[in-house]
């Protein structure tokens, strides 16, 4: 007998830590390309974002869906907080301090936050399923 083949939401091997340490670079990479075309944070890093968050949810094994469900909310921070440590005034007030220019980097990129998260969990979900099925 020949096994059924794997569907696109089975594919996921990846181990978590090597996917969140791949989705911070690439997050940190976009934050450096959009910085360097703008002074500002803009649309680009937003949709760097949310297609990092569905792609690790995509490339993960079963066994570290935790680890990426929990990603999106922590590397936004710190791709925020590293900001507004070092360059506040690209995401909020030159003279803002380290924890108004979180809020503010937070505030200004929060749909992006809320779709990437929403999409990252929801693959994550769809593959559970996928995954109990079996």
């Amino acid at each position: 007998m020949t096994s059924a083949a794997r569907t696109f939401w089975e594919e996921g091997e990846e181990p978590g830590h090597e996917v969140a340490a791949l989705a911070v670079a690439l997050l940190l990479t976009a934050l450096t390309i959009d910085l360097a075309l703008s002074a500002r944070l803009g649309l680009l890093f937003d949709l760097a974002f949310v297609t990092i968050c569905l792609r690790a949810a995509l490339m993960v094994r079963p066994a570290s869906f935790f680890t990426v469900g929990v990603l999106p909310p922590l590397a936004m921070l710190a791709a925020v907080l590293l900001l507004a440590l070092t360059e506040p005034a690209s995401i909020a007030h030159a003279q803002d301090g380290a924890v108004q220019a979180t809020v503010s980097g937070l505030s200004g990129h929060a749909i992006a936050l809320v779709v990437g998260y929403l999409l990252c969990l929801g693959v994550l979900a769809v593959r559970n399923q996928f995954q109990q099925r079996d």
